[in-house]
């Protein structure tokens, strides 16, 4: 092969390779990474609400007193 050949083929490669490299770019994008573990709030829940309702109670009559 003369060197005009050589050349012709490896410029006729190089432009195969960068369409083969440029296809490639069509990929499917990576998974989602899992959602981040949440706090479990149904643990104590009905402790709180009575907690709560006895702090109302509690203010609700401080405050009556000191309106009397």
């Amino acid at each position: 092969m003369k060197i005009q050949n050589k050349n012709f083929l490896a410029s006729i490669l190089f432009v195969l390779i960068s369409f083969v490299c440029s296809a490639q770019v069509n990929e499917p994008p990576p998974p989602m990474p899992p959602p981040p573990p949440g706090l479990p709030i149904d643990n104590g829940l009905i402790a709180l609400v009575v907690i709560a309702l006895l702090y109302g109670v509690f203010k609700k009559i401080q405050r009556l007193k000191k309106l009397i």
